[in-house]
């Protein structure tokens, strides 16, 4: 298998011989179009967080549901000065009408009475005791008909489609306060991280030939921001039969691997597959890193339905490319989700390319467009751990100032 660390590789893979690789764009579109949406669920707002809203969210009141205060101040009706009412007008509750020529106290987000035109503000009024009556300030504004009133409906109005989008806790107070008890989500795709590899090490310092494990830390969390459920992290023995059992057994609507992709003494994936009944639809892509990459589609059995799986390279590098290039737009489809990216952005500096494939280089954008970072070999993580967007570039690279496709890496 290829090893996935920082250092060196100590072995190498050969590449499968006789199979076309896919385009970046091809695997990326074969990615997407091999599932469709799970099943929408209906859940208490704070378990749909995360998730997908399966339907656009629907206003099912009036926002504001009534007139209400923007300031603190008086509620006024018509022209002043106005005499003041005995009350104080406070969130909550259903005020009385307020006659025209008088004000009362008002606090904001408090529903205003029938009758009110406006509210002045509390820095603008100036009241009298003796006569009790409010008047506005020398040069402050006035109250003009509808000033610093929130006017029912001026957000959205009952039935109003508001957003469809993944449940951030903006979601979640905007759901509340239109008037929802619990949204209908798609279900989060599960995932079994296999990371595969004798030579690795999950404590301690490399040594005798022993490598720390980079991407059993480094993908749970990365696969949990592209919308999975993430039920097991497992390590598998470089053999066929331990790899075989753990891709058969694995009740996850996905099956992510590290390593084991290509075709060298001890890449058994293919291998496993093959005993699994899995259909290939990825076979390498013509991208680096990452090209051994793959995604096979693994049958249902009995009550359980069919399943895909993701096949990373074993280089960091390499995997995060296979893991934007496969397991994002297949769980993003899952998921119901809308992909973020790609976008388009200028290239600061020169960024090298591959002479005949697609290269995702690590960049970071700032104000003048994205810059290529340094430490970007495919065993490397130094460059990614400074990215925030890997750039997509053509063969032949893109010359400075050409505008360049780049993807947001997740930020999970």
């Amino acid at each position: 298998m290829t090893p996935h660390h920082t250092a060196a590789p100590a072995r190498r893979s050969a590449p499968r011989a006789g199979r076309p690789a896919v385009t970046w764009e091809q695997a990326r579109a074969t990615a997407r179009d091999a599932v469709q949406p799970l099943p929408a669920a209906t859940l208490e707002p704070a378990d749909a967080l995360g998730h997908a809203l399966a339907a656009p969210l629907a206003a099912r009141t009036d926002l504001p549901p009534f007139d209400t205060s923007a300031m603190d101040g008086w509620a006024v009706a018509g022209p002043g000065p106005w005499r003041l009412e005995d009350r104080t007008l406070l969130a909550g509750t259903r005020p009385a009408p307020l006659r025209p020529g008088a004000a009362a106290p008002i606090a904001t987000g408090a529903r205003l009475p029938a009758g009110a035109t406006a509210v002045l503000r509390r820095e603008h009024g100036a009241t009298d005791p003796a006569t009790g009556t409010l008047h506005v300030r020398s040069a402050a504004p006035g109250a003009a008909p509808g000033t610093d009133i929130r006017v029912q409906g001026h957000e959205c109005r009952t039935g109003d489609p508001l957003l469809g989008a993944t449940v951030t806790p903006a979601v979640l107070g905007l759901a509340a306060a239109a008037g929802h008890d619990r949204l209908t989500v798609h279900r989060r795709p599960t995932v079994e991280l296999l990371v595969l590899g004798d030579e690795l090490l999950t404590s301690g310092l490399p040594g005798d030939g022993r490598v720390r494990d980079a991407l059993g830390p480094l993908l749970p969390p990365w696969l949990h921001a592209l919308g999975a459920e993430v039920t097991g992290h497992h390590r598998v023995p470089d053999a066929a039969a331990p790899l075989t059992e753990a891709v058969r057994r694995s009740s996850a609507d996905v099956v992510v691997t590290t390593g084991s992709t290509a075709a060298g003494p001890v890449d058994f994936l293919h291998r496993a597959l093959r005993a699994n009944g899995a259909e290939l639809l990825v076979d390498s892509g013509a991208v680096r890193p990452g090209h051994p990459m793959l995604l096979a589609a693994l049958p249902g059995t009995g009550p359980r339905p069919a399943r895909h799986l993701v096949g990373l390279p074993g280089n960091p590098l390499a995997a995060v490319a296979g893991l934007v290039t496969l397991a994002a737009p297949l769980l993003g489809r899952l998921g119901g989700r809308t992909p973020d990216g790609p976008h388009r952005a200028r290239a600061a500096a020169a960024l090298p390319g591959h002479p005949a494939d697609t290269r995702l280089v690590p960049v970071r954008r700032a104000e003048n467009g994205v810059t290529p970072l340094p430490y970007d070999g495919p065993a490397m993580l130094r460059g990614l751990a400074r990215a925030d967007h890997l750039a997509v570039l053509p063969p032949g690279g893109a010359t400075e100032g050409e505008y360049v496709t780049v993807l947001p890496l997740p930020t999970g």
